[in-house]
């Protein structure tokens, strides 16, 4: 089968979802006054488009969101990969991040809004204070899984610790690092969005409460397939940069 084939039928139930909801909505076994035809709701996003709302409160939103992500990958895999290999530092920070993990991360909203007010800086705190324990986790597990066999090897060719951490534990981590920023990066559309309805004045998060409130469901509809279709974006560039960052295990 040729790759648009592949696709076609691996995305089909989505073609069938559209076609049932333009369906159910045409005929009146839903009304349109909770769930417009999706027609109309692809009109809404045009116009949307044509005067370029959608594309200033989405780079908002995407400004926050890579900010936060960042910083949570870049910090969440060092501290993680740092408690896997020194035991005084998991000593420390162990208990805290068996204490935090279970907290309800959109608990943190009030909180960053209260500490840094509406603007961007309370949301990327936000997104990167959620984002951060699953790359943590992650990196630790990956880490701590490192191949001893490997570790005792490097050491014994007269290695140093931290060449033998970057050489060995650092790949060794990978697979399970790059697991939890995948958790991360749904994470962090569920955190932007949830902070944008409450404390913004811009974003897609906002231009849902505002679309909401003015009665336009159409665009309603249309800005949650935009935010489904950035995350989906998101998703796949991710999973295309795992296969290349683990073409080495091939």
């Amino acid at each position: 089968m040729t790759a648009i084939a592949v696709g076609i039928v691996r995305y089909a139930p989505l073609l069938l979802l559209v076609a049932v909801w333009e369906l159910v909505t045409r005929t009146g076994l839903v009304s349109t006054s909770v769930l417009p035809t999706f027609s109309s709701v692809i009109e809404a996003g045009v116009r949307l488009f044509d005067d370029g709302t959608i594309l200033t409160h989405t780079a908002a939103s995407l400004y926050r969101g890579g900010a936060g992500l960042i910083l949570a990958i870049v910090l969440g895999g060092a501290i993680g990969i740092a408690m896997a290999w020194w035991k005084e530092i998991n000593a420390i920070l162990g208990p805290l991040v068996e204490m935090f993990y279970p907290l309800p991360k959109s608990a943190l909203i009030p909180v960053c809004a209260l500490w840094l007010g509406f603007g961007d800086a309370s949301k990327i705190l936000l997104i990167f204070l959620g984002c951060m324990l699953p790359v943590t986790l992650g990196a630790y597990n990956g880490a701590r899984g490192a191949d001893q066999t490997l570790v005792w090897t490097a050491r014994s060719t007269g290695a140093s610790r931290l060449r033998t951490l970057w050489d060995v534990v650092v790949p060794c981590a990978m697979p399970e690092l790059l697991n939890g920023i995948r958790t991360a990066i749904a994470l962090s559309f569920i955190l932007l969005v949830a902070s944008e309805l409450i404390v913004a004045r811009q974003g897609l998060g906002f231009m849902l409460s505002f679309l909401g409130d003015a009665g336009n469901y159409s665009g309603m509809f249309a800005v949650v397939i935009i935010i489904s279709a950035l995350g989906f974006a998101a998703d796949r560039g991710h999973l295309f940069l795992t296969r290349r960052a683990l073409a080495w295990r091939e």
